[in-house]
């Protein structure tokens, strides 16, 4: 039986924090801030990680343009106990990734960028 796009979602969400240990989670977000999958922790309002990550990545978009920067890679935030780091998935939707403060973060990047090239086939 096939798997639907929610599952496949879901699926490469759980691939990308085995392929990087310091990922804690990582959801899948619509432009429009809507959850379409996630592996958030419990104690986290996945409606409210939603809205705010499409409208960081709609703000780094017009920062990016305004300020003559390009086409938005990345937008990233550094905290006390670690990053969140927002990535386009094409057009439609935004990889949040939330990862430890010891985090390399190369190394998430570049896990980042694949995830985002599979996931651009399922949105």
């Amino acid at each position: 039986m096939a798997k639907s796009r929610n599952e496949q979602l879901q699926e490469r969400l759980r691939d990308l924090q085995v392929s990087s240990p310091d990922v804690e989670a990582a959801a899948v977000v619509s432009v429009d801030g809507l959850s379409m999958a996630s592996s958030l922790p419990g104690n986290v309002e996945e409606d409210r990680v939603s809205a705010m990550s499409a409208a960081m990545l709609s703000l780094g978009e017009r920062i990016a343009s305004e300020l003559g920067r390009g086409v938005l890679d990345q937008v990233y935030v550094k905290g006390e106990h670690g990053f969140v780091i927002l990535s386009a998935i094409g057009e439609e939707a935004v990889l949040t990734v939330l990862a430890r403060e010891q985090a390399k973060l190369g190394l998430i990047f570049l896990d980042m960028s694949r995830a985002v090239q599979e996931l651009e086939k399922l949105v």
